[in-house]
């Protein structure tokens, strides 16, 4: 008998080029997306990982969908930064999926730098690489 999978949005450092990939396993890659304009978009930490979080007035974000395993979606989360937490995204077809998603009183809190015109984390990291 197989495990049940579930597809999660990503949209951060798991994505295919970035530094922590390896963490999605061999999860299977399904599609590129974006999701609905809901959302701002963070560098947390420095820039080390993103924060995402639900605003009115957000923008759409881009990302990848993935199947993942149980096994696979339990060794993603135990291997997110501080403070992460699965919810819920809506995407821009209307599919809500699983994301990882980031407190907005704790953005505020620290004054992580707004990066949701940059286009994604991707590219957000371009940027500043240089």
């Amino acid at each position: 008998m197989t495990s049940p999978t579930k597809r999660v949005f990503i949209c951060g450092s798991a994505l295919r080029g970035q530094p922590d990939h390896q963490n999605l396993q061999s999860a299977e890659f399904i599609r590129p997306a974006k999701t609905q304009p809901l959302y701002r978009l963070h560098a947390a930490e420095n820039g080390w990982h993103p924060a995402i979080y639900q605003v009115k007035g957000g923008i759409s974000i881009p990302g990848e969908v993935y199947e993942l395993t149980q096994e696979q979606y339990e060794y993603l989360l135990t291997h997110e930064p501080p403070h992460l937490y699965p919810g819920d995204v809506v995407l821009e077809d209307g599919e809500v999926l699983t994301a990882m998603l980031y407190p907005r009183e704790l953005v505020e809190k620290y004054g992580w730098v707004d990066i949701s015109d940059y286009g994604g984390w991707a590219a957000y990291k371009a940027a500043v690489a240089g």
